[in-house]
């Protein structure tokens, strides 16, 4: 019995140990689980970075309205005719045309551009200062530069999931399938090794590669952009396992019975293209239509990406996030139970 015990662990090292070979022999899997998050979080790091306010261009008609509007800091303001002004609002040299009319100021903009409503507010803020009107209250202004609520603060997290999801679905995805496609799975079966082990070594080749992946990750976007950590380390720790242990669930359901790599790859990109869209890798969830709100709450990214930011960037202890929680476990739970029913080894 003790031989066939140390057989059954021998093999089952054996199997994992075959994993991490096959896994370095791929350098593509190697750059998109490694390098392409790290190189995503710097230049979305880079993009949406910490800067001074823009100036923004704008046009005026008279000479007055321009001294009024360049006397403002957020605006730089150049004196032209209307026909230029409005050419120039045509191909985007200019927000916004002050035109000045017996009636007073016109000021012609898109409205439907963030940056022309902005310009908007300041112009007409200059140019009723400068015909001497004053604010009826004392205001004064105090910035806030708090790290957490930047956009690299927001995305990271966000990145985190995706990577998980990824690493997790596609790692099992494309290596069973392979291996079912080159007849693997058929001889391995016949051999003297538990079924078991051969699953096993998938999710224990993951959970060393996740340590190596979320700290990798982590690490760099703490050291470039100073990304706080605001909870506790274990317990996002926990979260990031839960997080890989779900998909892997997930992934080795979706290849339970597909036959081709092209089959999977295609079921693969089903399952994870959806979260990509809706679950608030790169903005707020919240954005969309109150009706699918449930459905995007009940992805297993969605809750993913919820529970990592709310351990990092507030602090949140896991005893608050029952609910997401739950939604991971079931992830993990229904597609692990439906996968050992239905695996196909053949």
């Amino acid at each position: 019995m003790n031989r066939l015990n140390r057989l059954q662990y021998s093999s089952l090292y054996q199997l994992t140990m075959a994993r991490f070979r096959l896994f370095m022999r791929e350098p593509e899997a190697v750059f998109w689980i490694f390098v392409f998050p790290v190189l995503l979080a710097l230049g979305l790091g880079i993009a949406f970075r910490n800067r001074p306010p823009d100036i923004l261009p704008v046009g005026a008609t008279t000479t007055a309205l321009t001294h009024a509007l360049s006397s403002d800091k957020g605006l730089t303001a150049a004196t032209m005719d209307e026909a230029t002004g409005v050419h120039k609002l045509a191909t985007g040299d200019i927000l916004l045309l002050a035109v000045q009319t017996p009636n007073g100021v016109t000021y012609r903009y898109d409205d439907t551009n963030p940056d022309a409503r902005t310009a908007r507010l300041i112009a007409d803020r200059a140019v009723q200062v400068a015909q001497g009107q004053h604010p009826a209250v004392p205001v004064d202004n105090q910035l806030v530069h708090e790290k957490g609520a930047r956009y690299i603060d927001f995305v990271v997290p966000g990145l985190l999931g995706m990577n998980l999801m990824g690493s997790a679905i596609w790692g099992l995805g494309f290596a069973i399938v392979d291996a079912r496609q080159k007849n693997l799975l058929k001889r391995l079966v016949a051999s003297p090794m538990p079924r078991w082990q051969y699953l096993a070594s998938f999710l224990l080749s993951r959970l060393v590669l996740l340590v190596v992946e979320v700290v990798a990750f982590l690490g760099f976007s703490w050291l470039v952009f100073g990304v706080p950590f605001r909870g506790s380390m274990w317990q996002l720790g926990f979260l990031c396992l839960l997080t890989s242990i779900s998909f892997s669930a997930l992934g080795l359901l979706v290849a339970s019975r597909a036959r081709t790599t092209e089959g999977v790859s295609g079921l693969m990109n089903l399952v994870m293209l959806p979260m990509w869209i809706l679950s608030g890798v790169f903005f707020s969830a919240s954005r969309f239509p109150a009706m699918i709100q449930p459905l995007v709450r009940m992805l297993p990214l969605t809750a993913a990406i919820d529970t990592i930011r709310a351990n990092m960037l507030q602090g949140t202890a896991i005893s608050h996030m029952a609910a997401p929680i739950v939604i991971l476990l079931a992830w993990l739970v229904v597609p692990f139970a439906i996968s050992l029913r239905i695996f196909q080894w053949r």
